[in-house]
């Protein structure tokens, strides 16, 4: 059988959209960790999420190298499971959670609670008591009525290592849905105010508590290393001014995540290595003029390690032509990748497992849901014959698709099949109609 690097086919952009596994196969078909995408079709059925990987495994070192001596935390919401867990830990990845939910999944595969951070704007007594229990390495404190409540529940002796999430006022991300960093939204607590101040001072009060750092998340999908190098600037400053209020030398900094991923061909997306010098560039500078020795770095890349490893697979139920419009509906859709829907993602797919001679033509693909906003991808180019029962790929999966799927119109979740080295595994399986129905208590 001969392969083609997807690097040598122009049809599909730049190879960064898709893992560095992919290559064409024969027959119009697509190869990603050595198996074909046509093939795990037929096998575990549609709407299907593939994941490869040697991708992610490669990305996590790829991010510890671009900041040696700094700690990389793995953003769990971007997607968790066991698997996906091990991974992460393998390649000396710490992780970032939310919930009690994904500390419990990653407890259960023996994660050492030391690299574990735990974060969330509104943390639950479940979140709190579970991140108590199995004793995390920091928990970000993101509100003022959060510290006592914590500090309250502290089992001892030993005190619990805190953060406080700081709002630096500085703008970023590619939508103001996902952007966390400037003022007037949920997350973390002003410098502007002094709301920050004030939290510091607190919690250097209570004794069941340790402040070890600062904490701060810009946004998502960032396209460009100047927010960082600010946010760095600015959290050193505020360091700086803890020092000379309090007289505590706080020995640790968090910048958060949000390091953009292509999802189209030629968006842009500076590697890690870019991403992680010019903040070391910047955090060795802001230390030197404000005469602060230069804390210990933390990064927290979620969907930069795991978005460019993940496929999307759909079949085509129908496609309706109408004027100059073709609208190409698959089995999948909101349900499944809300992205679209929430901000406005944009994403591209391609054609697999046939060959087609036909013209190129722009369409919409559109999903299953009775929602007009349960669009896919706009302006894809497809073949004129695209017809139904045909596949489609869809690149940049990995991250905030099944993480964030629903059951709505009780249509189940897609499974999931890991890949590498020509073999496939089943890391989830199918939702099925009878698992939702377990849920329903009435007869």
């Amino acid at each position: 059988m001969t392969t083609v690097s997807l690097a040598s086919l122009p049809e599909l952009g730049a190879p960064s959209v898709w893992p560095a596994s992919a290559v064409s196969g024969p027959a119009g078909d697509l190869l990603v960790g050595g198996v074909s995408l046509a093939g795990l079709a037929g096998q575990y059925g549609t709407p299907l999420y593939v994941l490869d990987e040697t991708e992610v495994r490669t990305r996590a070192r790829a991010w510890l190298r671009a900041v040696p001596g700094a700690e990389v935390v793995y953003a769990a919401k971007a997607f968790l499971s066991r698997a996906v867990a091990d991974w992460v830990r393998e390649e000396g990845l710490g992780l970032d959670v939310c919930s009690a939910g994904e500390l419990e999944l990653a407890m259960s595969r023996g994660f050492p609670a030391a690299r574990i951070v735990m974060h969330g704007n509104a943390k639950s007594p479940e979140d709190l008591r579970a991140a108590l229990r199995h004793g995390v390495g920091r928990i970000v404190i993101d509100s003022d009525c959060e510290i006592a409540r914590l500090a309250a529940h502290v089992p001892g002796p030993d005190p619990q290592r805190v953060m406080v999430r700081v709002l630096p006022g500085i703008e970023a991300g590619a939508h103001h849905k996902i952007r966390t960093g400037t003022e007037g939204q949920k997350f973390g607590l002003s410098l502007t105010s002094g709301d920050a101040e004030d939290a510091v001072a607190r919690v250097l009060g209570q004794p069941r508590l340790e402040l070890v750092g600062l904490h701060c998340h810009l946004g998502s999908q960032i396209a460009s290393t100047e927010p960082y190098a600010r946010a760095a600037h600015r959290m050193v400053g505020f360091l700086a001014r803890i020092r000379e209020r309090h007289g505590v030398t706080l020995p640790e900094l968090d910048l958060g995540g949000g390091f953009a991923v292509p999802y189209l061909p030629g968006d842009p997306a500076p590697a890690p290595a870019a991403f992680g010098r010019r903040i070391r560039d910047e955090l060795a500078r802001a230390c030197a003029e404000f005469d602060f020795p230069e804390p210990r770095l933390t990064l927290e890349p979620g969907r930069s390690v795991i978005a460019p490893a993940g496929v999307a697979l759909y079949r085509v139920l129908s496609v309706k032509r109408s004027g100059r419009e073709v609208f190409v509906a698959v089995d999948g859709g909101m349900s499944d990748n809300p992205r679209p829907s929430l901000y406005g993602a944009r994403y591209t797919a391609r054609m697999v497992g046939r060959s087609s001679a036909a013209p190129m033509r722009t369409a919409t693909v559109v999903g299953r849901h009775c929602e007009a906003g349960d669009v896919l991808a706009e302006s894809v180019e497809l073949p004129e014959d695209i017809r139904p029962g045909d596949l489609l790929a869809v690149p940049a999966s990995g991250a905030y698709h099944l993480s964030m799927a629903s059951g709505y119109n009780l249509v189940g979740r897609p499974p999931l099949v890991a890949v590498a080295g020509g073999q496939e595994r089943l890391l989830l399986r199918r939702e099925t109609f009878e698992d939702c129905m377990r849920r329903e208590v009435t007869p």
